[in-house]
């Protein structure tokens, strides 16, 4: 229990160093959905073409993958996981339709650039605002910091999203835990397959 209590501690003073954002009306995200996406993920409204490119640009070479399009739609988190492949393939390819006319398979910071002068945006994927971050930026950016303060007590935080964000750390620390004693141990009994282990 120690541990969880750490980790609530922990949580209490990122959140309360991140500090509290006023409640703007959100960008319609089929009007400008790199807006929305800000507000909701970052919780920027102030921006130009550039500084999006370079916030997202998560290898820092100058160019969007299609892997860096996916994390920016937020594509592999596990909000997502149950929809299906080829949607999640389709926003991407609709990005590159739209920024990498040619099918160099890159984005480049001046392609994008340009696109976005010229009037081009983000599509919207329908599937959200897109989820980039770590369990532990996502609870605080979308629960703690609309839910909670920086006079929140470790007692006050009974939501449904803290008891589940708090149940993950017990069951990281839990398999932390029980792998760190497999490692200790010469033979993991349970990577025996059954017809060769001793009967109990």
């Amino acid at each position: 229990m120690i541990p969880i209590l750490a980790a609530i501690a922990t949580c209490l003073s990122l959140a309360i160093a991140h500090g509290s954002h006023s409640q703007e009306a959100l960008a319609d995200p089929a009007e400008d959905w790199a807006l929305y996406h800000l507000q909701e993920e970052h919780h920027i409204s102030n921006f130009d073409a550039p500084s999006f490119f370079s916030l997202h640009d998560f290898n820092n070479d100058g160019a969007w993958t299609p892997d860096e399009v996916r994390r920016i739609y937020g594509l592999d988190d596990e909000s997502l996981q149950t929809t299906p492949a080829e949607t999640k393939d389709r926003v991407v390819l609709d990005v590159f339709k739209i920024f990498d006319p040619t099918g160099t398979g890159l984005i480049t910071r001046a392609a994008w650039v340009d696109a976005s002068r010229a009037g081009k945006k983000l599509p919207d994927s329908k599937l959200g605002p897109g989820h980039h971050g770590d369990d532990e930026y996502e609870y605080e950016i979308h629960h703690f910091e609309k839910f909670h303060d920086e006079n929140t007590q470790i007692e006050d935080l009974i939501h449904p999203e803290d008891i589940e964000h708090f149940r993950k750390h017990e069951m990281r620390e839990d398999q932390e835990a029980r792998v760190e004693m497999e490692q200790q141990q010469r033979i993991v009994e349970r990577n025996i397959p059954p017809m060769f282990r001793k009967p109990q």
